[in-house]
């Protein structure tokens, strides 16, 4: 995988907040500011399957950057809100190919998700993520 500077930068923001609490509360703040859903991508086919909340996810091609990706997100539960808003900040404006690569199991360890969500919320994160990089594949016409 490669070493992606966004990943470390979000890394080391969660890293200034302290304690769970704070990231807990800042994540909830992303998605707060989460752009609205396009609602042509509110159907089954931009569903995230295994998550717990209804998450929905779009990666199209970004008109302002050609090659890149623009992705869109939203969820009715507060903190995979924060969680999508933070993926959709993360992977916008990248190439299919580089999303491909993106460490995301790294981020995660480093915010530690894993030690403060339920096992099955950690699963359905992992759902939005493999639906994230899917539609980065099929837009550059990758397999997978």
């Amino acid at each position: 995988m490669s070493e992606d500077p966004g990943i470390q930068a979000v890394i080391d923001d969660f890293e200034l907040l302290g304690d769970w609490d704070t990231r807990y509360q800042y994540l909830v703040e992303l998605g707060t500011r989460l752009p609205p859903l396009p609602e042509q991508f509110r159907d089954q086919a931009h569903q995230v399957k295994g998550c717990m909340s209804t998450v929905h996810t779009a990666a199209v091609p970004d008109p302002d950057r050609p090659g890149r990706i623009r992705y869109y997100g939203d969820c009715d539960t507060a903190i995979i809100k924060g969680v999508v808003a933070l993926l959709v900040d993360l992977l916008s404006g990248h190439t299919p190919a580089e999303v491909a690569k993106m460490d995301i199991d790294r981020l995660f360890e480093g915010l530690q998700l894993h030690e403060h969500l339920s096992p099955n919320r950690h699963f359905g994160i992992y759902a939005l993520v493999e639906q994230m990089k899917g539609q980065a594949a099929a837009l550059g016409g990758q397999t997978g």
